[in-house]
């Protein structure tokens, strides 16, 4: 069983920027794509970024192309949600999650293709 630990949420003021982390435990890190997603209260969960088991491939929601960086550590369990010119708008709790696959050139963007999630990290953006 995987398990998923997201760390570096806090409050910053807008455009300022925040490096979350997702450290993952229980499984063989390498053959998982992984993905970062937020949510808001009253509104569904939505994809931020997803990356590759790779980590060559990788996708963004259309609101945060250009402003976030998802990366995988060559060495060890972590994914990297790098978060610049953050915008009240970006305000929620911030979910890592993981899914086993053979393909390691895919991405995946709906949270239905997740069968792991983390407790999530909440993220503050003041204007």
């Amino acid at each position: 069983q995987v398990q998923l630990t997201e760390s570096g949420g806090g409050l910053v003021q807008a455009g300022g920027s925040l490096r979350l982390s997702c450290s993952a435990s229980g499984g063989a890190f390498t053959v998982y794509a992984m993905g970062w997603f937020r949510q808001i209260p009253g509104k569904e969960r939505e994809l931020v970024a997803a990356i590759s088991v790779n980590g060559e491939s990788a996708g963004y929601g259309d609101s945060v192309k250009g402003r976030f960086t998802i990366s995988k550590a060559k060495v060890g369990n972590s994914v990297y949600l790098q978060m610049n010119s953050l915008r009240p708008e970006d305000t929620a709790v911030y979910y890592c999650a993981a899914t086993l696959t053979p393909d390691r050139d895919e991405y995946y963007a709906g949270t239905h293709q997740y069968k792991f999630w983390g407790q999530g990290t909440r993220v503050t953006v003041s204007s």
